[in-house]
């Protein structure tokens, strides 16, 4: 398999999926859902509407009901990069090789755009209901989407992570951060698919597993490619996090061990996949590939 060719398709295919949950660009309203869009279709790997759809696909779920969470999951994750990216947080330009949301529209515009993003994807994720409304599996997934977006998950993950700049980190403290931050969409992603195609509760918990350790992994590499890295490969600054005095696994470790803990993490993730009975080669695959990237 040519994972990376594999990716570009089901991109491509992703894409064509979640833009159709878009709002229309009109009404006196029209320069803030602009500014919505603008920032959705920055490109992206669109990873956590793959994760969903893959796992969704590993437990044999074959309904449309998943798409409009695949696009829900996508806008949480949009709005959270705006905010991120705003000068009160690390106060970035680029996102994804082009000026960010707030560069473009303006600070106050860049706001209200997360705030519509983060709405919008409730709305969009709620309409789920009307198209199954006698499945169980759509409001336990409401469920876990709404936990991980909030104070319990990313939220909670940005809060402490804001709180934290300028002062050393233990490494307990980098892990509640990063599990928040960054794991809780990612989790959520995996667990949504799990939950619709009506996996098991003990599926449930390995996915969950799994997600936690990609999760971590995952932003451990973000750190490495914070140093490592260039503004054309990352497509967004880089040296933020020294910048903005940010403890990372880098500056915590060393680069080396944190490599290594990448590798060990993803290698508990395989073994986690290799141990249910169902299996999904492209989501094995997809898993090694994001936590080694480049970008």
């Amino acid at each position: 398999m040519d994972i990376k060719k594999e990716i570009a398709e089901r991109t491509r295919q992703i894409e064509h999926v979640i833009t159709q949950f878009l709002p229309e660009e009109e009404g006196y309203q029209q320069t803030v859902i602009e500014a919505m869009n603008y920032s959705f279709l920055s490109g992206g790997k669109r990873l956590r509407p793959m994760l969903m759809q893959e796992t969704y696909r590993l437990f044999g779920g074959k309904s449309a009901v998943i798409e409009p969470f695949m696009a829900a999951i996508e806008m949480l994750h949009t709005y959270s990069l705006i905010h991120d990216d705003l000068p009160a947080m690390d106060n970035d330009e680029y996102r994804r090789g082009r000026k960010t949301t707030h560069i473009v529209y303006g600070e106050a515009m860049a706001i209200l755009a997360g705030d519509g993003l983060l709405n919008y994807a409730f709305e969009t994720a709620i309409s789920a209901l009307s198209m199954e409304p006698n499945n169980p599996q759509v409001a336990k997934a409401l469920a876990v989407f709404a936990r991980k977006a909030g104070i319990y998950g990313m939220i909670g993950g940005q809060t402490v992570d804001i709180e934290s700049e300028g002062t050393p980190l233990n490494r307990e403290k980098l892990n509640f951060i990063y599990e928040l931050k960054t794991g809780a969409l990612i989790e959520a992603a995996m667990l949504i698919g799990a939950i619709l195609a009506g996996a098991t509760r003990k599926e449930q918990d390995i996915v969950g597993a799994i997600a936690r350790n990609v999760g971590l992994a995952f932003q451990i590499q973000d750190d490495i490619l914070d140093v490592t890295s260039t503004l054309e490969v990352l497509g967004k600054p880089v040296g933020s996090d020294e910048k903005n005095e940010k403890s990372t696994y880098v500056t915590l470790e060393g680069i080396e061990k944190a490599r290594e803990d990448v590798e060990m993490l993803t290698k508990d993730a395989v073994a986690l996949m290799n141990a249910l009975v169902v299996k999904n080669e492209f989501l094995s695959q997809l898993l090694m590939y994001l936590v080694y990237r480049d970008k």
